[in-house]
């Protein structure tokens, strides 16, 4: 199960992966997401990711990860802030990160509020680097 929510003054795309993904469910997924940052474009977007209840994705939905974070920083994302509580699920998004060239842009954290401070207002507190 997923959940996007667009944020247009802040220039803010908020998205939870919850569980299994399925590949058919991360396309659709994808597209939605696509569409979210499509309506932000020219403006410099954040993307907060919550995946702290996401399980270790396959191959081909970890590929399609990429994909779209590779594609997220052609349409402009600057900041990435992401929400995990998993090892094997951290472990997995680092590798994904380093493939798609988001690593640059992304920051790990524990509490949401902190997340959105960071992305919104460049401040940091209690940042974890994700690799």
């Amino acid at each position: 199960m997923y959940s996007i929510q667009i944020n247009k003054q802040h220039a803010l795309v908020e998205f939870s992966l919850d569980g299994v993904i399925r590949a058919d469910e991360m396309m659709r997924f994808m597209k939605e997401l696509m569409a979210a940052t499509a309506s932000l474009a020219g403006s410099e977007m954040k993307v907060l990711v919550d995946v702290r209840t996401f399980r270790p994705a396959s191959p081909e939905v970890a590929e399609m990860i990429r994909q779209v974070q590779a594609n997220g920083l052609k349409d402009g994302v600057k900041r990435v802030a992401e929400l995990v509580e998993s090892q094997v699920v951290a472990l997995q998004l680092n590798r994904v990160a380093r493939e798609s060239g988001t690593e640059k842009i992304l920051r790990r954290f524990s509490d949401a509020v902190e997340a959105r401070e960071w992305l919104i207002h460049g401040t940091e507190h209690n940042v974890d680097e994700a690799a």
